[in-house]
């Protein structure tokens, strides 16, 4: 039986650690970060918690030859068991066409690149945000955001996001959820499943950077009905569940993570008006 392997995307970053942590425990890991000190300080982390099969390539997921080489790397190690696609870009640091070619692009390349190797109880989970309930459902741009490896995908958001961040934040996040559901019967056809999941406010260095820069962090984690920030481990325990044969009859859906914020800015919203 060939070895089960889990490739991380963003695999130096919190949720990405976290996740390696638990699924380091059923086969290979190979993380995959634009950092390559940071890939190898997650390396050894990883190894002081008794992780020890773990890989690393640095990869810049916009470039389909980046993609192509991890996929080549992956295939070397053994089976496409789990591919977690963490890698993203909140608003704070970078613009809105960066955020759309990373966030939704760069989500399309990665999947493009894994397909093949899928096979029958291969999972996929892609991180969506709680951020994609907060765009419209409805509009010209949902076709655009299920279509990311159109040729003028970047353009075609840059006329709705206009130059907001946080808007081509939101958007791609949402492109990232309409993507897992579209694309189920695809990854079906290989017996494999493919869904996304939304985290919350979560206590990363990347969530801090937003808190501390945006205060509709603050206004948001007000009114979250658990009354705290989710832990990257949350994030990782509801990961290691969508990859495994526990939830062999799940695809095609986002799960969201968020302590009940988006249920309750809801009420809120509604209470206000």
């Amino acid at each position: 039986m060939s070895n089960n392997v889990y490739v991380i995307t963003g695999g130096s970053g919190g949720m990405g650690k976290a996740t390696a942590e638990l699924v380091g425990k059923y086969g290979t890991v190979l993380l995959a970060d634009i950092s390559e000190e940071r890939l190898v300080q997650t390396k050894e982390e990883l190894a002081g918690k008794g992780i020890t099969d773990v890989h690393y390539q640095t990869v810049d997921i916009t470039s389909k030859e980046n993609l192509a080489a991890l996929a080549a790397k992956a295939a070397e190690l053994g089976r496409l068991k789990g591919l977690i696609h963490t890698a993203g870009l909140s608003p704070t640091m970078a613009d809105s066409r960066r955020i759309t070619e990373v966030n939704l692009v760069g989500t399309g390349i990665v999947l493009e690149a894994f397909y093949e190797q899928a096979t029958e109880g291969t999972s996929v989970v892609i991180v969506s945000s709680m951020s994609g309930y907060m765009a419209p459902r409805q509009g010209p741009f949902i076709e655009v955001l299920k279509n990311p490896l159109a040729e003028n995908a970047v353009d075609a958001m840059e006329q709705f996001a206009q130059g907001n961040a946080g808007a081509a934040y939101s958007l791609s996040k949402l492109g990232v959820q309409l993507i897992a559901e579209d694309q189920a019967w695809h990854w079906g056809q290989k017996g494999a499943r493919i869904n996304s999941l939304s985290p919350g406010t979560i206590n990363t260095p990347m969530g801090r950077q937003e808190a501390e820069q945006q205060k509709e962090m603050a206004q948001l984690l007000a009114i979250t009905p658990l009354k705290r920030e989710g832990e990257p481990s949350e994030i990782a325990t509801a990961v290691e569940f969508l990859l495994s044969d526990a939830a062999s009859y799940i695809t095609g859906i986002d799960l969201r993570v968020d302590g009940g914020t988006i249920p309750n800015l809801a009420k809120v919203k509604a209470s206000q008006s």
